[in-house]
C-alpha cells in the first residue's frame, strides 16, 4: 500500500528521482520519461471528465485512469516478472472488449477524423496523442540494452489509443461531430 505523509522529500533537487526499487536515476532518463508521459495522458483523461464525459465513458475513463496508474507502477520497477505489480493480458483484453463494442455503434470511417468537434472529444483526441508518445518511448526504453520491460506494457499503450480514438467518436455523438480530414482542401481552394 502506498502511504503518501510529505509531498516534498528534496531527494531529487539533484536532478534524480528514485525508480520503484530504489534505484536513482536522472528525472531525464527514459523509463522515467515513460511513467511520466504515462501520467500525462491520465491527465488529459482528467481533463475529459471534468468537461462532462457521460457516464458510460466517465465509468470507463476512470477505470482507464486506475490502470495508467498501474502502468506507471511497472514501468517504475525495471523487470517482468516478480512480485511488483505488473500489466497483465487482461488490462489489454478488456480494453479491446470496449473497443469493439463502442466502435460497432459507429458509423465506418472513409477518412481521418481531425482532432476536435465537442469538448470531451478534443480531450480524449489529447489523451489519445499524449498515448502515443507514451507508447513511443516505452517502444524506445525496450531497446536500451540493460533494460528490462514488460511487453504487455507496450501492447496496453497501443490498444489504449485505439479505445481514446473510438471514445471520442462516441463523445461527438456518435461521430456525426467528427471532424473530418479533407485531403488536398487547400490545394483545391476550398474556403472553410
Amino acid at each position: 500500500m502506498v502511504h503518501l505523509g510529505r509531498i516534498y522529500t528534496k531527494s531529487g533537487d539533484d536532478g534524480t528521482t528514485g525508480l520503484g526499487d530504489g534505484e536513482r536515476r536522472a528525472k531525464h532518463d527514459l523509463r522515467i520519461a515513460a511513467y511520466g508521459t504515462v501520467d500525462e495522458a491520465s491527465s488529459a483523461i482528467g481533463l475529459a471528465l471534468a468537461h462532462g464525459a457521460h457516464e458510460e465513458l466517465a465509468g470507463i475513463l476512470r477505470s482507464v485512469q486506475n490502470d495508467l496508474f498501474d502502468v506507471g507502477a511497472d514501468l517504475c520497477v525495471p523487470g517482468v516478472g516478480g512480485e511488483k505489480l505488473r500489466i497483465r493480458p487482461l488490462y489489454t483484453e478488456r480494453l479491446e472488449g470496449w473497443i469493439d463494442e463502442h466502435n460497432a455503434a459507429l458509423e465506418p470511417l472513409n477518412t481521418f477524423v481531425l482532432p476536435g468537434g465537442e469538448p470531451v472529444a478534443a480531450w480524449l483526441h489529447m489523451a489519445r496523442t499524449v498515448c502515443r508518445r507514451a507508447e513511443r518511448i516505452v517502444s524506445e526504453l525496450g531497446t536500451v540494452e540493460g533494460e528490462e520491460l514488460n511487453p504487455e506494457v507496450l501492447r496496453y499503450l497501443n490498444r489504449l489509443s485505439d479505445l481514446l480514438f473510438v471514445l471520442a467518436r462516441v463523445a461527438n455523438d456518435g461521430g456525426r461531430k467528427d471532424v473530418l480530414w479533407k485531403p488536398g482542401q487547400t490545394q483545391e481552394g476550398e474556403r472553410p
